[in-house]
């Protein structure tokens, strides 16, 4: 059974996940400072999660949406649910095929310092859920 029950579920903590990092005071202005449209595409449960530039923060969308993406990475919730645990790096994932990548990655890789506030969150967000950190 996967981390997920269901894509509706897996937008409201991803999502939410994503929407902190857009509205960190020192993560959401350097992130935008990128100008990229990232394109996360999703499998188990389906869903896709969109972290646009925008002005004067990034948006978050979820579902599908018409912005035309600079990087698409594909990856299964089970893997993003470990990734966010930091029991998954992305540069193994990419390595072992666990995330897929389109577009320039070094900018992407570039951004993962960003990332502190999330890792900090994660796991109390998955306590507050009910979800595994035991991955």
């Amino acid at each position: 059974m996967p981390i997920f029950e269901s894509t509706e579920k897996m937008y409201e903590i991803l999502g939410g996940l994503f929407q902190l990092l857009a509205d960190d005071p020192e993560v959401g202005p350097k992130a935008n400072e990128e100008n990229i449209n990232i394109r996360f595409i999703i499998n188990d449960p389906d869903g896709e999660i969109w972290l646009l530039h925008g002005d004067p923060k990034p948006v978050v969308v979820t579902g599908e949406c018409d912005a035309k993406p600079d990087i698409e990475m594909w990856i299964s919730g089970d893997d993003c649910h470990a990734f966010w645990l930091q029991k998954l790096s992305l540069p193994v994932a990419l390595a072992k095929k666990k995330v897929k990548a389109k577009g320039p990655m070094a900018k992407v890789l570039g951004l993962l310092p960003l990332l502190k506030p999330a890792y900090e969150n994660y796991p109390k967000i998955c306590e507050r859920e009910g979800l595994p950190t035991d991955v």
